[in-house]
C-alpha cells in the first residue's frame, strides 16, 4: 500500500513538473503540436514515450550516483569539463522558463480575472517563498491536489466539446501531413526541453525515493498521464483554432462553458503554474547552495529576484521565443542521455 502511494506521488510530481505555464494554459501545446493539426497527435505520442523512457532513466541514475542536484547528475553524464558548460546552460534555461511561468501567473490574473499583472506576479513570489522552504514535502502536497484536478478538467472540456457532435472529432482525426518537417522535429524538441527543465525535480526525487521499482512505475504512470492530458487538450484546441491567438487559449475555450466553470479552471491553471514555479525554484536553489555554498534561504531569495526581473518582458513573447529555441538546444542533451548507460 505504501509503495503504491509512493508510485502515485512520483507520477503526480512528474506530471506536475512538466505541466507548467505553457502546458496548463494551452500555449505550449499550440506551439509544439496543435498548429500542425491532427498530425500533432502523433508528435504527442512520440514525446510521451520519451517521457516514460528518459524520466525513469534520469531518476534511476540519480539514485545510483546519489546526486543531490542536477549539477552532480550532469557531471556524471558529460564529465567534469563539459558538465560545467551543460550545468550553466541548464541553469539559464530553467531560470528563463521559470520566469515564463511567473509571467504566466501574471497573465492569468490580468487576462482572465482583470487583476493587475504585477499583483499576480508578486503574490505568486510570496507564496512560492513559503512553500519552497518546506522542500519536497511542499511539492508533493501541491501535486496531490493539482494534478488530479487538471486531468478531470481536461476530460470535462474534451467531453463538453465533442459529447453532442462526435462527428466533429472524427473530422479532426483526418491526418494531413504538412510539407515541412517541423511537425516531426517538434516532439523531440518538446520532450528534450521539458526533460531538461524537469531535471531540477527528477534528480532530487530519484535520490530521495531510492526504490527503483517505485521510480520505474512512477515515471511510466506519469508519462501515460501526460499523454492523456496532452491529447485531450490538443483535440479541444484544434476544434477551436481561434483560441490560438490568445496567451491562455484553454481558458478561452472554457469561457464557452459558463462563468463558474471558467473561474474554477483559471484557479486550476494558476495552481499548476504555481506548482512548477515552486518546483523549479526548489531545484535551482539546491544547485546554487552546492555550487556557491550559499544558505538555502538566501539562494531562494536570489532566484526569486532574478525571475521577477525577467518576467517583466511578458508571457506570450517569452514563451513563443524561448521554448522552441531551448527545445532545439536540448536535442543534443536528449541524444547523449539516450545512449548513456546506467551505472551498476
Amino acid at each position: 500500500m505504501k509503495q503504491g502511494i509512493s508510485v502515485l506521488l512520483v507520477a503526480a510530481t512528474y506530471i506536475g513538473t512538466v505541466i507548467g505555464a505553457g502546458f496548463a494554459t494551452g500555449k505550449e501545446i499550440v506551439t509544439f503540436f496543435s498548429r500542425f493539426g491532427a498530425v500533432g497527435a502523433l508528435g504527442i505520442l512520440i514525446s510521451c514515450y520519451l517521457f516514460i523512457l528518459l524520466g525513469n532513466k534520469i531518476m534511476v541514475i540519480s539514485t545510483r550516483i546519489e546526486a543531490y542536484s542536477f549539477k552532480e547528475f550532469n557531471d556524471y553524464i558529460f564529465g567534469n569539463k563539459l558538465g560545467k558548460l551543460i550545468n550553466s546552460m541548464i541553469f539559464i534555461i530553467v531560470i528563463s522558463t521559470t520566469s515564463v511561468m511567473l509571467s504566466g501567473a501574471g497573465a492569468v490574473f490580468h487576462e482572465q480575472l482583470g487583476i493587475p499583472f504585477q499583483v499576480g506576479i508578486i503574490s505568486t513570489l510570496l507564496l512560492c517563498y513559503f512553500v519552497v522552504l518546506k522542500g519536497l514535502d511542499g511539492i508533493f502536497a501541491i501535486n496531490a491536489y493539482i494534478v488530479p484536478l487538471i486531468i478531470l478538467f481536461g476530460l470535462f472540456i474534451f467531453f463538453s466539446m465533442f459529447d453532442h457532435q462526435p462527428g466533429k472529432l472524427l473530422d479532426l482525426l483526418t491526418l494531413t501531413v504538412p510539407d515541412h518537417i517541423h511537425w516531426l522535429i517538434s516532439p523531440f524538441s518538446y520532450a528534450s526541453f521539458n526533460l531538461i527543465t524537469a531535471l531540477v525535480v527528477l534528480v532530487p526525487l530519484g535520490k530521495e525515493i531510492k526504490d527503483e521499482r517505485v521510480l520505474k512505475w512512477g515515471s511510466t504512470l506519469g508519462g501515460i498521464g501526460l499523454c492523456v492530458i496532452l491529447l485531450l487538450s490538443h483535440f479541444s484546441l484544434i476544434a477551436n483554432p481561434n483560441s490560438f491567438l490568445f496567451d491562455i487559449p484553454m481558458a478561452e475555450i472554457v469561457k464557452q462553458l459558463g462563468s463558474l466553470i471558467h473561474i474554477m479552471f483559471v484557479v486550476v491553471i494558476y495552481g499548476e503554474i504555481f506548482n512548477t514555479v515552486v518546483a523549479n525554484v526548489y531545484g535551482v536553489a539546491r544547485q546554487l547552495k552546492t555550487s556557491f555554498h550559499l544558505k538555502y534561504q538566501h539562494a531562494v531569495w536570489l532566484i526569486l529576484l532574478v525571475i521577477f526581473c525577467i518576467s517583466q518582458i511578458g508571457y506570450g513573447q517569452l514563451l513563443s521565443t524561448l521554448y522552441p529555441f531551448f527545445g532545439y538546444v536540448g536535442l543534443f542533451y536528449l541524444v547523449v542521455l539516450l545512449f548513456k548507460r546506467k551505472p551498476e
